[in-house]
């Protein structure tokens, strides 16, 4: 079996610490398994990605020492793709429109009968537009300009393996710094949990949860690598997998790497950028003994 893993930046700003750490630690791992190790670039979002942060990231893991195979795949070219898995969805009658606000969504999670409930993607949508009248015609096309929804409750009941005592169940193996081992979660479990998420927003074709998922099948990733505050959307992945008969990788969700404070970095916080360490003089086994490698 091929062990190919990847590292998919988006080019909204710089790459910092934990970007450089879960980078090289990809690029290790398929080094040491005689594997492949790909880059991809995450510019679904066309407002916030830039052609100079795109640079930047090319910049900044050829100083790392890292190398990948080209070319490189970028989301933006990838929007039919994510077009046809909407529409097959759509068909299944497993998408619903949404035109909430995030104010409408925090005003009807926030009534007295509802409570606030979080998942991770944030505040549990509470369905709101999941009961409203479809229009005339909407079971065949797929709507422009508004967000699209998984009808959860729907693909919970198609999803996963049969399992006694449990229901339906979808599992995948971790080997990352959390919970380790095969990892087992029961789809009517994963419906209360997440909640009806958005694949596909009324600004730009698709969302997160749906492009890493068609874009890992895509790219034939085996191992994904990536940072432990993905762990819990890992469940939703695997769910689209299942739904679309698409292959589920090994996952290692690794360890965040976090300020003096304890704080989670983040690409705002330009003093713990690659390339402000590159200014000051910083070597790449500066950058590997910063983040414990």
């Amino acid at each position: 079996m091929s062990y190919v893993t990847r590292f998919a930046p988006s080019p909204t700003g710089p790459l910092h610490l934990g970007h450089a750490y879960s980078a090289i630690l990809a690029h290790d791992r398929a080094l040491e398994n005689g594997g492949r190790f790909l880059l991809r670039i995450e510019d679904i979002d066309r407002d916030r990605s830039k052609p100079e942060w795109e640079q930047q990231i090319y910049d900044d893991l050829e100083w790392l020492g890292l190398s990948w195979e080209t070319p490189v795949m970028r989301q933006s070219d990838r929007l039919p793709e994510y077009r046809n898995a909407l529409k097959s969805l759509w068909e299944r009658d497993l998408l619903y429109p949404c035109t909430c606000t995030r104010r409408d969504i925090i005003d009807a999670a926030s009534a007295p009968q509802e409570g606030v409930q979080y998942g991770p993607d944030g505040i549990i949508y509470p369905g709101t537009c999941s009961v409203k009248t479809m229009m005339p015609g909407s079971m065949t096309d797929l709507p422009e300009g508004v967000a699209l929804r998984l009808r959860m409750a729907m693909a919970a009941g198609i999803a996963g393996t049969p399992r006694v005592g449990m229901g339906r169940v979808l599992s995948f193996t971790e080997t990352g710094d959390g919970e380790t081992g095969l990892i087992e979660k029961s789809t009517d479990q994963i419906a209360l949990e997440v909640g009806d998420i958005v694949l596909s927003r009324k600004d730009f074709l698709g969302s997160y949860h749906l492009s890493v998922m068609l874009d890992d099948a895509a790219q034939g990733v085996t191992h994904v690598v990536r940072g432990l505050d993905l762990f819990d959307a890992t469940q939703i992945h695997v769910l689209l997998q299942n739904l679309l008969g698409l292959p589920t990788p090994e996952y290692h969700h690794h360890r965040l790497i976090r300020d003096e404070n304890g704080k989670r970095l983040a690409k705002r916080d330009d003093a713990k950028a690659i390339r402000k360490f590159r200014e000051e003089g910083a070597s790449p086994a500066d950058i590997r003994a910063m983040v414990g490698l």
